[in-house]
């Protein structure tokens, strides 16, 4: 078998992951925790290993968020340029972490040229690097302003022709009908339909993703990355957090999971 190419019996052909910028700062609201990282990369390597092609659109929240802006004094569109190159800080590290692991097939591409450090996000080229065996780790968003990187994360899988976005939560083990850290008795949906998640205003992602995703009919699983396994599990069918399709939660399977203390 070619090196890099992996047997696969997993549900998902290919798999876009939406990590944000959090999950690497771990416990602390900015920065980088080294266990987290690890925690994250090993993740990453194990989807990898069931045969899965895995895309990461990276984040950079623990550096810097652009709707802040107000906050510093400075223009929004260059808040989310400094935003911008947060995500590729966080790509080069994540890259490093897992090539200290032992993946030898990564690829760092930007929407943002920044040719010293990372390729130029070119879409065929990106598809012909996944098919290939590569992990292709994806910075600067789709490198405009006013966007969080929810809305490329939907927009890369559809290009890429992903099977399905899997957004990471740190802490959060999917979608909830009330904030399940302020309310110890919300409860966790297992499945929603797009319209739901709009016509509720559930702000588990911004809800330009989700039109986007409903409009094309592509996957969401919203899950909690600190779940060792989680992610492969979801590759391999197995049920995690909260799945969002267009028609919702399947026959006789019930919408609503559980309380916030039953299911994390």
């Amino acid at each position: 078998m070619e090196k890099g190419k992996r047997e696969t019996v997993a549900k998902y052909r290919r798999v876009v992951v939406k990590l944000s910028g959090r999950a690497i700062a771990g416990s602390a609201e900015f920065g980088f925790d080294s266990s987290a990282l690890e925690h994250l990369a090993r993740e990453i390597i194990a989807v990898r290993q069931s045969g899965v092609e895995v895309a990461i659109v990276v984040g950079g929240g623990n550096l810097f968020r652009g709707n802040q802006s107000d906050r510093w004094g400075i223009d929004r569109v260059e808040a989310d340029n400094i935003g911008m190159l947060g995500t590729v800080i966080n790509s080069l590290l994540l890259r490093g972490k897992l090539t200290a692991l032992g993946e030898d097939n990564l690829r760092v591409m930007t929407a943002v040229p920044v040719p010293a450090v990372a390729e130029p996000y070119i879409r065929l080229r990106a598809a012909h690097l996944l098919e290939k065996g590569a992990t292709v780790i994806l910075a600067c968003g789709n490198g405009q302003p006013f966007l969080t990187t929810d809305y490329p994360a939907v927009q890369r899988a559809l290009e890429l022709g992903a099977d399905a976005v899997l957004a990471a939560k740190d802490g959060v083990d999917g979608v909830y009908d009330s904030d399940p850290k302020i309310n110890p008795d919300a409860r966790r949906f297992s499945h929603l339909s797009y319209d739901e998640v709009i016509s509720r205003g559930l702000r588990v992602m911004d809800q330009s993703a989700f039109i986007l995703a409903r409009d094309f009919g592509i996957p969401l699983h919203i899950f909690d990355i600190e779940q060792k396994g989680a992610m492969t599990a979801i590759c391999r069918g197995e049920h995690r957090g909260t799945v969002i399709t267009s028609t919702g939660a399947e026959p006789g399977e019930a919408a609503l999971a559980g309380s916030a203390e039953s299911a994390v």
